[in-house]
Order: C-alpha cells, then structure tokens, then sequence
C-alpha cells in the first residue's frame, strides 16, 4: 500500500470537492477542475477530508495507482484554493517578454521575428519586468507544460547563458574555444 496514497487530503475553507462514480470535480477560488479516475480506487469525502483507498480485491495495477490518484487530487485541491505559478526569466541582450493583448505572449530571443504564443484558457501571465515572466494558473499539469513550451523557444545555450530558463534555475557553463 502506497505511504502517500494513505495520507488524506485536507479540503481548504471555500473549496468544495465532489465526487460521483470515480469523477472528482474541485471547485475553490481559481476555479473549477474535473478529473475522471479509474475502478481501481476508491474515492471518498468524509469529515472535510479526501480519502483514497484500495478496493476490497486489490490488484497489482491498483496498488500502483493508488499514490498516483491521490496525487492527482491534492494537485486539483492546491490548484483550485492557491494556484500554481511558474516564474521565468530571460536572458540576452534585446531579448524580452511582451504582452500585447491578454491571449498572446510574445516572446523577442534574437530571431529575426518575434516568437508568438497564444496563451490557453485558464493561465494568466505577469510581466514584473520586461525580462521576468510569471505563468499562473489552477492546474498544474497545464501550467508546467506550457512554461516548458515557452522555455523551449530559446533554452539556455551553456556558453554564454543566453536564453529563456526558470527562475534561479542553474546553467552549467562551458570553457569555449581556448588559443594554441
């Protein structure tokens, strides 16, 4: 039996957790989240808490599911009451974010045009400077994903340490070119 499946998740003041045939719906202040589980565990709400066990007849898959299940609702939990952020920063001479219109990010790394992307439903970006981005959101798996997309656009280059990396994230850098 999974340690982390057994803890139960402690639902915040002004959050509501639902469950009805293994679809758990979380709804807070950011927002409302909907996730559809397997059979393979089961999923209640007692006493302003979550509870996720094993069936009566565990198989191996559920065994292995079980932490990974309660995972999964403690993030939808955090992310409905707190939110989830991911802080960003850029690196290189000219290179900034812009925000142009609330759906578009634009992203200037040193190509010829800037790199534009279009930010999906349910993140907000700040732009505390022009070199520093904060992506927020309710649900972390988007959140994560989508700071990783922007990442991907100009990752750090080990030589110089020019490009988009998380905040305090660390570049490992290489010794160029040396002279005979």
């Amino acid at each position: 039996m999974s340690r982390i499946g057994k803890k139960p998740i402690v639902i915040p003041e002004n959050t509501t957790v639902e469950v009805e045939n293994n679809v758990v719906t979380v709804k807070g202040k950011n927002g409302t989240l909907t996730q559809k589980f397997r059979d393979d565990v089961v999923i209640e709400v007692k006493n302003n808490e979550v509870h996720v066990t094993l069936p009566e007849k565990p198989t191996n898959f559920s065994e292995v599911y079980h932490g990974t299940a309660r995972a999964l609702i403690n993030n939808m939990v955090v992310g409905c009451s707190e939110g989830f952020k991911v802080p960003l920063e850029i690196k290189g001479t000219g290179y900034r974010f812009v925000l142009n219109n609330p759906q578009v990010l634009t992203v200037i790394a040193g190509y010829s045009n800037p790199v534009e992307s279009k930010i999906p439903e349910g993140i907000t970006i700040e732009l505390p400077t022009q070199t520093d981005c904060v992506i927020k959101g309710a649900n972390k798996e988007q959140v994560g994903e989508y700071a990783a997309n922007i990442r991907g656009i100009r990752p750090p280059e080990p030589y110089h340490g020019k490009g988009i990396r998380y905040k305090g994230e660390k570049v490992r850098h290489k010794e160029g070119k040396t002279a005979k």
